[in-house]
């Protein structure tokens, strides 16, 4: 959409909501075949092994809301580092990730499915790595909420 509104702004006049349409469009012509981003594993070995690979000392693991118009609401999974301070991206958990970690278990309501995936991916790799974990609006999305603290 960035590329949509960018190339086509000044001459034609496409703003966001004309972009929405022709990427819409766009995906019902050619489906399948648009390469997709494969979905993150949320499993403990697969996320150990990511976080291992981080240039800093994890010092915590946070869990925050984020959302677009293709997946609505969706949760990272970030090593939060120090020395030298940042955060890193462990996994994106969308509705459709959080479904298949999830499996059966889908007694959540009214929590969104990526709340609970992340929750139990996100604290399960905290206690892994023997750091806090934190999510600050684990029932609500909220891309606002406050972030960790050190």
């Amino acid at each position: 959409m960035r590329v949509i509104v960018a190339i086509g702004l000044v001459p034609h006049g496409i703003g966001v909501g004309t972009a929405q349409l022709i990427a819409n469009d766009r995906c019902l012509h050619y489906g399948d075949r648009i390469a997709r981003k494969p979905e993150s594993p949320l499993d403990l070995e697969s996320l150990a092994c990511r976080a291992g690979g981080c240039a800093g000392r994890i010092v915590a693991i946070e869990a925050v809301w984020d959302g677009d118009t293709v997946h609505d609401w969706f949760v990272q999974l970030l090593a939060i580092t120090a020395d030298p301070a940042g955060q890193v991206q462990m996994a994106t958990v969308y509705r459709s990730t959080a479904t298949r970690y999830l499996g059966e278990d889908t007694d959540h309501h009214p929590r969104l499915p990526a709340a609970v995936a992340a929750e139990r991916a996100g604290g399960a790799l905290a206690a892994h790595l023997s750091v806090p974990f934190h999510f600050a609006s684990p029932d609500d999305p909220d891309d606002q909420a406050p972030r960790w603290q050190s």
